[in-house]
């Protein structure tokens, strides 16, 4: 899945709706089923420095066969996707949650201004190591500076480049251990390389740490300790976000054991890489032994193992902790269902209950009117009896013929 602001190539516009034809990942590297991790990246190295775009920029099938190389080290890099796809091929593994690594010395300059955007947004951009540097240190074509045990060096390295140290080491140093650590006080971005020497006298990439910014300083740090020293890489895939439970269980399988453990005695090569989208880097990177550690060695050894032992414990827990929670969710559903069965059969006993002592509306209205008919009859019979009984009602009436006159009497003369 190309990353936001970036287009994708041609083949796969043409491609919309047709699902591809993918090969299997192991064939792609061209490694084994059980290669181990450190032959699986250094077979993606080559791969990738091989047909990366910038070295093919007539070749259109190269950039193809880069992502798909790509794509497949993703899967492959990755503890939790290699099983995934072991177990069940590619449909247990989600195609959006792959990420792809940048080369931001390829990209122009508009991309790498939407790659900045998003970057300060919050969205993680992960990057890789400029093929222009990787090829150099693999014909052997880069300068190497010297540095000395125990002495810190301040340099500013430019934006997708790369500064090389040599490193001289003594059976003493070897057997007590080695550290290397880098820093930046502008919260700079950078990468702390380590190279292997080949048998031609180039240099191919084995380790690479990011840095990781802590306040306002970032900083980036190998040990090599002669024991199993573990680096937590945490899972950050959309499925996990979308369940927090299996986030939980699976919070300690990104703890992964480094793929070299102790160096021999003589030359070794690390490289400081700037990982900045426009500037340069300043930053100060130390070679020490391990001796005056030997208090936080003994720490590191005692908490690695307890969380080994954790991880087993939480493997074990998981397991019980489904069955119980897929018991509460049954149990969940049957309250609901009973809870409502309960609603019903209450709400019918109150419909039933009700029907003995509430009046139909209609019902009562009919009798309201005649009871109010019956009344009046009742009352106009009753005045009509009253007058009846009044004795002297038709004597005491006047009648017009019995008006009385009066005349007066003549008087005789």
């Amino acid at each position: 899945m190309p990353a936001p602001g970036f287009s994708s190539s041609k083949s796969e516009k043409k491609g919309v709706g047709v699902k591809q034809q993918r090969r299997d990942p192991y064939e792609v590297l061209n490694v084994p089923r059980n290669a181990s991790d450190q032959e699986i990246k250094t077979a993606y190295r080559k791969l990738a420095l091989k047909y990366h775009p910038d070295k093919n920029a007539n070749d259109p099938t190269a950039a193809d066969i880069f992502k798909e190389v790509t794509y497949s080290y993703n899967i492959l890099s990755n503890p939790e996707k290699r099983h995934q796809y072991d177990t069940a091929g590619f449909e247990a593994i989600e195609s959006e949650s792959q990420e792809l690594e940048l080369d931001l010395s390829s990209l122009s300059t508009v991309n790498t201004m939407f790659a900045a955007l998003f970057s300060k947004l919050g969205v993680p951009i992960k990057t890789t190591v400029s093929a222009t540097v990787l090829e150099e240190a693999l014909n052997g074509s880069v300068t190497i500076s010297p540095l000395q045990l125990g002495q810190p060096l301040f340099r500013k390295v430019e934006k997708q480049c790369a500064h090389f140290y040599a490193v001289e080491i003594a059976e003493k140093e070897a057997e007590m251990g080695l550290v290397c650590r880098v820093h930046s006080t502008e919260k700079s971005k950078f990468k702390l390389l380590y190279f292997e020497q080949e048998g031609n006298g180039g240099l191919s990439l084995a380790l690479q740490e990011d840095s990781v910014r802590t306040g306002k300083v970032t900083s980036a740090g190998m040990f090599f300790l002669c024991f199993p020293v573990f680096r937590f890489v945490p899972s950050n895939t959309i499925a996990l976000n979308k369940d927090p439970d299996a986030a939980f269980f699976k919070k300690l399988d990104g703890f992964q054991p480094c793929e070299i453990n102790e160096l021999k005695a003589g030359t070794h090569i690390f490289a400081v890489y700037g990982d900045n989208f426009f500037k340069s880097v300043n930053y100060t990177i130390e070679v020490m032994c391990a001796e005056p550690f030997s208090t936080e060695t003994e720490e590191l050894r005692d908490v690695e193992a307890k969380i080994l032992t954790k991880r087993v414990e939480l493997s074990k827990f998981e397991t019980e902790y489904r069955e119980v929670l897929t018991q509460f969710t049954d149990m969940t559903s049957r309250y609901a269902q009973e809870m409502q069965a309960i609603d019903e059969l209450l709400k019918e006993w109150n419909t039933i209950h009700a029907s003995y002592t509430t009046i139909c509306p209609l019902k009562r209205n009919s009798s309201n009117r005649k009871t109010r008919a019956s009344s009046k009859r009742s009352t106009k019979a009753e005045e009509h009896q009253t007058k009846e009984r009044k004795p002297g009602n038709r004597s005491k009436k006047k009648k017009w013929f019995n008006i009385h006159i009066k005349t007066e009497k003549k008087r005789h003369c």
